[in-house]
């Protein structure tokens, strides 16, 4: 059953084909429209959906921890920069809080488990987020993770977040769980270069506890004209996002 990927940056969903391609993520179909766009009889027939996919961070993250390619899931990382303290922090009246396009989806769908994170100063977000969730029925757990407690060498703090539906026979997050990120090993299909143009030849490297503001000066106007470190500035670090899932289900 192959995987469908939601992404609408035109840099990131190349990527995205790339590491299909390459063997790095679910075999599956890349979706460059808006989620506004998406229609929930669209997704029928995906086993896994990842919505704001990105660079295929979650993708990894799910290989990482030893996930199979068909469990049934969705996962997500709602745009930061309405919540972001480096943003404009127009909040929920910002055009690019888009939980409740991703929340109707998830009402329409009901998945068996669903998984997102978002920028720790995000707190009314994921209040907002659980609400909606124990609403819907599901179980809800989340926990604010700095990367560098997973490896990294930076803080990069975000709130992860699991909902097990009712059917899914969970009976909650267990307190106090330890996951421990095993190391990674070096892919055999690993290709030399997955974004289009660019010469990062690690995606795993790239994407576990790289900070964007070490690698150039005045890096938010660096963000807005190159497409890579844009998606690198908005992608997720594998190791606690690991972590987390190990925990979680």
């Amino acid at each position: 059953m192959p995987a469908y990927y939601n992404e609408i940056d035109p840099y990131a969903a190349q990527w995205l084909r790339n590491l299909i391609d390459a063997g790095l993520i679910a075999p599956g179909e890349v979706d460059t429209r808006s989620i506004v766009d998406v229609r929930p009889a669209d997704l029928a027939g995906f086993e896994q959906c990842h919505f704001f996919a990105g660079l295929g961070g979650w993708g990894g993250a799910l290989r990482l921890a030893g996930v199979p390619d068909d469990r049934p899931l969705w996962t997500g990382s709602c745009p930061c920069q309405p919540f972001s303290l480096a943003g404009k922090q127009k909040g929920f009246a910002d055009d690019r809080h888009l939980w409740p396009v991703w929340r109707e989806l998830i009402a329409e769908r009901r998945p068996a488990t669903v998984l997102g994170e978002q920028v720790a100063s995000a707190s009314a977000w994921l209040g907002l987020v659980r609400g909606d969730l124990e609403a819907m029925g599901y179980a809800v757990g989340a926990i604010p993770i700095e990367a560098r407690s997973a490896g990294a060498d930076t803080k990069r703090d975000r709130y992860y977040f699991v909902a097990h539906a009712p059917s899914n026979g969970c009976k909650g997050v267990q307190h106090g769980a330890q996951a421990q990120v095993q190391e990674d090993r070096p892919s055999e299909a690993l290709a030399s270069r997955y974004g289009p143009g660019d010469s990062f030849s690690n995606w795993r490297q790239l994407l576990a506890g790289t900070d964007v503001r070490r690698m150039a000066p005045g890096i938010s106007s660096f963000l807005d004209v190159r497409p890579s470190l844009r998606a690198l500035g908005n992608a997720i670090d594998l190791r606690p996002a690991a972590a987390f899932i190990r925990a979680a289900l």
